[in-house]
């Protein structure tokens, strides 16, 4: 059973910083913060009996981690100026923090879980800028 709750944390964990990279994501507007836009996570235990690794797509938002899949699950996280990430996620009673530093296309940081034991590293790369969306959709709709 622990397995299962450790691959839900990473499992929470990457949508958490999907959900920041993909929330709205579609003009040059929107893009608030040099990290905004669509990310793919890797989240890989190291320690814990919990599943080997995930991938999952993120959305950052105006700097804000946010949810992008699962709406069972909370996340709550931010992006500084600098690229320092903290992010902290939660579904039931099983709850995992994150924590690293993003640059314009890539990052990498920690996770833990104290309510599992499993801890591990992510690893993130920039799949879309929010300034390229925009242009992109309406050359597809011409």
């Amino acid at each position: 059973m622990q397995a299962v709750n450790g691959g839900f944390l990473r499992r929470t964990f990457g949508l958490l910083l999907a959900a920041s990279a993909v929330v709205g994501v579609g003009s040059e507007a929107a893009a608030r913060t040099k990290f905004d836009g669509l990310w793919s996570v890797a989240i890989v235990t190291q320690r814990g009996n919990c599943d080997r690794s995930y991938r999952y797509p993120v959305a950052i938002v105006n700097g804000i981690v946010q949810q992008a899949g699962d709406a069972s699950v909370a996340i709550a996280g931010r992006v500084a100026g600098s690229g320092a990430v903290a992010v902290s996620v939660r579904r039931g009673d099983q709850f995992a923090r994150g924590s690293g530093r993003l640059n314009t296309v890539g990052g990498t940081g920690q996770w833990l879980s104290p309510t599992s034991g499993c801890a591990g590293y992510w690893v993130a790369e920039r799949r879309i800028n929010p300034a390229y969306q925009e242009p992109f959709e309406r050359r597809a709709y011409r």
